[in-house]
């Protein structure tokens, strides 16, 4: 036996950048999470070429799941050609050799940041959301200890008085982004700053949803075919936003979620938040593409 056989040649750093033993922690918080749906997860989030908030936890994750055959697609709330999708889209490619591709329906890794995409998921495919604060007890109880303990006695009073304060005063429930929900009958989690309207999308999915904070150093998880239920009254109804009416002035479609756009009159239009969508249907429009797959809402009702 020689020194030499009991070494690696040098390289500049490991595959998908994290070393073994931060991979293998992660992956171990990660089972732990899919076995105890909605419940936070503590792991000791490592160092990555991005800064703090901008989605180092979903980014740890990803370079986690990651292997050469994967395609990996990266939203930053539904443009897949922002800076920060491309940035991390081209990182990925780059210490991992994986493929990156806009299309949902290819991609076995949907990295997002506050979108699901409208395209329904498949049971292949994994969607990593970057969540900037994962606890939702942290409006009403600053002292994360005493947090932990109303987690651990299912105590979510305080939340529920919230939305009480809110239906009275306002007439409906205000909470727009990170609504609160119970996962599975037993935690209640905050799936990240997803709009109202992506909430439905993880009640029952086939696909794997992965939530992870980087800055907080927290995972959770929803499994595939878990109840995921809004904090409602049984007599105010869950309501998302309401996009039903309105058109995407690129593409033509209607009844999905919009990003309003000012205009210089005062006016405003109207454009897909899920831009690749958007670029299928142009093509499907144009006569040189298939167009959009199945989607979980339809002229804004949402199909189970």
């Amino acid at each position: 036996m020689t020194l030499a056989s009991l070494t690696r040649p040098w390289a500049p750093m490991s595959y998908g950048f994290l070393d073994a033993s931060a991979r293998r922690e992660i992956r171990r918080k990660t089972l732990k999470a899919i076995a105890v749906p909605g419940c936070q997860m503590p792991y000791a989030s490592r160092e990555v070429p991005i800064a703090r908030g901008w989605g180092t936890g979903g980014l740890q994750v990803t370079l986690t799941l990651i292997r050469p055959e994967s395609r990996v697609k990266v939203i930053d709330q539904g443009a897949d050609d922002s800076v920060n999708a491309a940035s991390l889209r081209r990182f990925l490619a780059r210490v991992s050799g994986a493929t990156g591709t806009p299309d949902t329906t290819r991609a076995t890794i949907i990295q997002s940041r506050h979108r699901i995409p409208e395209e329904r998921l498949r049971e292949d495919q994994i969607l990593v959301l970057q969540v900037p604060n994962p606890e939702p007890l942290r409006p009403v109880e600053p002292n994360m200890s005493v947090a932990r303990q109303m987690h651990a006695d299912a105590d979510y009073s305080r939340l529920w008085l919230i939305l009480y304060e809110q239906i009275v005063r306002s007439g409906r429930v205000m909470q727009g982004a990170s609504y609160p929900a119970l996962v599975n009958g037993r935690h209640v989690m905050t799936p990240s700053p997803i709009p109202r309207w992506d909430l439905p999308k993880l009640h029952m999915a086939r696909h794997l949803t992965i939530l992870s904070a980087g800055r907080e150093k927290r995972i959770h998880a929803v499994p595939p075919f878990t109840r995921v239920e809004p904090l409602v009254f049984s007599d105010v109804p869950y309501r998302v936003e309401d996009h039903a009416g309105l058109t995407c002035d690129r593409s033509g479609l209607r009844g999905y979620f919009m990003n309003e756009i000012p205009q210089e009159d005062g006016s405003s239009t109207h454009e897909l938040s899920d831009s690749h969508l958007g670029i299928k249907a142009i093509h499907r429009a144009e006569g040189s593409g298939a167009g959009p797959a199945e989607t979980w809402y339809q002229d804004g009702e949402f199909r189970q």
